[in-house]
């Protein structure tokens, strides 16, 4: 898998940019406000359909595209996989509104689902912020298992998008049930939703649950080597409600950020059948709980994925380069994990890292892009990389929005 070419048209600060990826590493130099976040997000976009940081699709355009007779703006990437290329296009186009925009998908120049994007390009995004991830809101951490689960599997991201809209219909009817009377038509309408939350949820619970089993092991080693054998890293998957992978003194403990000696990825001891009957438990016993929330309070939209370092949670106890030093494990355990199980290396994308890392986290960051199809990568200073690794990397320079190769052109 290997992006050979990358164009914008009114993406961001690029009216207009045509870029050919000639090496299997582009290191890309400049300012910061110049547009080199801007580049990584849209090679993040064709991958995975969305942005780390537009709230609204408007915010991907430039302002330049409203002097277009039709404003608009486009990505478009050419992607080499196993022998056949595909082109990738998201266009945004102006609504009847005159100020919002819509989202396009397009495979081969054929209109898809933006869903249909994902799989044909796989990347591993590396952000700054994404070194607190660790210390990060639960919301954080559930987000970013389903953007690597969506990447491996399609499924995965049809069936968590129909959960999350059976929430959202939920929410809503325990809203409308604060004030009502709790009456026959009420449990009908509430028996329908919670069957089909129970359902949904179970799957997405078992698929998250697997793929950290397989994620695991793999940032465990990563840890141990960047920590220099001194810390061992478990993660423990925590659902909002106990389907029975610890006893219930355990889980509440887990709950509170207390100490457990327990290992919470431990292969699929508790199946999908035993899950599913304590998720429709779960909403039975704290119905009335529920409704005098008026909101969902349990189910995969509430999990925890919990960093534990030699028996502490990393959350709470580990100091700022300790909860570092877990978040990286964990990005280079996801390159591995997905190229295992789809047969296929990521792109690794990496937006101005290097400067937020000690020496040791950035030679295992560089090891890492020794080892990928394809890496990007963004800094503000050609030094922090050596000549060696300059030499056999394609260089750019980005500035206001313009992209020239330090070699000489384009």
């Amino acid at each position: 898998m290997y992006l050979s070419r990358l164009h914008l048209e009114h993406f961001r600060n690029y009216r207009e940019l045509d870029l050919c990826f000639s090496a299997p590493v582009t290191l890309v130099q400049g300012r910061n406000g110049q547009g080199k976040t801007n580049l990584l997000e849209a090679v993040y976009y064709l991958a995975t359909s969305k942005s780390r940081h537009a709230r609204a699709e408007r915010e991907a355009v430039d302002r330049a595209a409203a002097d277009e007779p039709i404003p608009y703006a486009r990505i478009r990437g050419e992607v080499e996989r196993k022998g056949e290329s595909t082109t990738l296009e998201i266009l945004f186009t102006l609504r009847g509104d005159g100020i919002n925009y819509t989202k396009q998908a397009r495979v081969n120049g054929a209109p898809r689902r933006s869903m249909d994007l994902i799989g044909h390009l796989r990347a591993v995004l590396f952000l700054p912020e994404d070194l607190t991830l660790v210390a990060g809101s639960p919301s954080e951490r559930r987000r970013y298992i389903d953007v690597a689960l969506c990447q491996i599997d399609r499924g995965y991201c049809q069936t968590l998008s129909r959960y999350q809209k059976v929430v959202t219909q939920r929410n809503s009817l325990l809203k409308q049930l604060q004030e009502q009377t709790d009456g026959p038509t009420a449990a009908a309408q509430l028996a329908f939703w919670n069957e089909q939350l129970v359902e949904l949820g179970t799957r997405v619970l078992a698929r998250r649950h697997s793929y950290l089993a397989a994620l695991a092991p793999i940032a465990r080693r990563v840890h141990g080597e960047l920590s220099q054998q001194q810390e061992s890293l478990e993660l423990q998957y925590l659902p909002s409600f106990n389907t029975g992978l610890y006893s219930e003194d355990d889980y509440q403990r887990l709950r509170e950020g207390e100490e457990v000696e327990t290992d919470g990825i431990v292969g699929l001891e508790v199946g999908a059948e035993t899950i599913n009957q304590r998720f429709r438990e779960r909403l039975e016993a704290r119905r009335g709980v529920e409704l005098r929330a008026g909101s969902s309070l349990y189910g995969p939209h509430r999990d925890e994925l919990v960093f534990v370092v030699n028996g502490w949670n990393l959350r709470t106890y580990g100091s700022r380069g300790q909860q570092r030093t877990g978040a990286l494990a964990l990005k280079l355990g996801e390159l591995q994990a997905m190229a295992e199980a789809t047969g296929e290396k990521p792109i690794l994308l990496l937006d101005d890292v290097m400067s937020e890392l000690d020496a040791q986290r950035r030679a295992a960051l560089l090891e890492a892009l020794a080892d990928v199809r394809q890496g990007i990568v963004t800094t503000t200073n050609w030094a922090q990389f050596s000549s060696e690794f300059q030499e056999n990397a394609q260089l750019l320079q980005i500035e206001a929005g313009v992209a020239t190769s330090a070699a000489g052109g384009l």
